[in-house]
């Protein structure tokens, strides 16, 4: 197998919600809107999935349900602490939930925290370092 990602899919429990945000909101363009599934490519190689959690769970399985959060974030890699500050507010604008300010880190960089509608949380970092600079457009 390849070392690589192709797609992030994200069981979303109101697809419009989820649209509204990142489509309307965000102003990401959609690739794909197809029934229950929204297509978002992110990358050069990458596309983030947007899929309605009932179809979802009926090809997949079922979604854990409960307290707590998903134990997993997206990131946002920017070049500098204030876009991540910038980003942050468009976030806040297209109707994120606000989770965290930017803030220094003990490794150097600078990260704040937001979720979509869906509660997935995002990461908006600067990373000072190598591998920061290696995922920057």
């Amino acid at each position: 197998m390849d070392q690589r990602l192709s797609f992030v899919t994200l069981a979303v429990p109101d697809l419009a919600a989820a649209r509204a945000f990142y489509v309307d909101g965000l102003g990401w363009h959609a690739d794909v809107e197809v029934g229950d599934v929204i297509m978002i490519r992110v990358a050069d190689r990458v596309v983030l999935s947007l899929w309605e959690q009932a179809s979802f769970e009926s090809e997949v399985g079922a979604v854990r349900t409960g307290p707590g959060l998903v134990p997993v974030t997206l990131a946002h890699n920017v070049a500098s602490r204030s876009e991540v500050d910038l980003v942050l507010q468009d976030a806040r604008v297209a109707g994120a939930s606000e989770v965290g300010q930017g803030a220094s880190r003990e490794w150097g960089g600078y990260t704040g925290y937001f979720a979509d509608p869906a509660g997935i949380r995002w990461e908006v970092a600067f990373n000072p370092g190598p591998i920061g600079a290696s995922v920057l457009p």
